[in-house]
């Protein structure tokens, strides 16, 4: 899909659901990483990631666009537009809009292994457990102030 195919794409889903025309410009935005698209409040455009289209097909396209055309026709009316307001809740449930988007397959993080990395005072033996590791040269046991070893890492499947 090209920018203009996107561009009809928005004008008749708008002029179709929301009974109102779209007269701004659509556009993908290869910069996009973490969201679906997104209204730009000072020029009216929308933007929308290409990827959600090229992995998650035609169909997350449309409900993104609804969703950001839901965001424009309010902000041009005045009223709520935001995510947190009754009436752009309303207006998403009235046009069958998602709320957010899917998130795509390769942003999931796969966290299978956890690491905890243990240290203990050279002075009063008391240990700690911690999943970030510790600049022993700095920081020292917060009982007696003695110096901190690291004594072993552990990872957890």
């Amino acid at each position: 899909m090209e920018q203009k195919e996107l561009q009809l794409l928005v004008e008749k889903i708008s002029v179709e659901l929301f009974e109102k025309p779209f007269k701004h410009k659509a556009s993908f935005n290869p910069r996009l990483r973490s969201t679906g698209g997104r209204y730009l409040l000072g020029t009216h455009n929308i933007e929308i990631n290409k990827k959600y289209l090229e992995q998650l097909g035609e169909k997350e396209l449309v409900g993104i666009i609804k969703h950001e055309l839901c965001h424009y026709h309010l902000h041009l009316e005045g009223k709520g537009y935001q995510h947190r307001d009754q009436e752009f809740k309303m207006l998403l449930k009235k046009v069958g809009a998602p709320r957010f988007c899917t998130q795509l397959p390769e942003r999931k993080v796969k966290r299978s292994a956890i690491k905890i990395l243990l240290y203990q005072c050279a002075k009063c033996k008391l240990s700690y457990e911690r999943k970030r590791s510790i600049d022993t040269s700095k920081y020292v046991c917060g009982s007696c102030r003695g110096k901190l070893t690291k004594m072993k890492e552990i990872i957890l499947e």
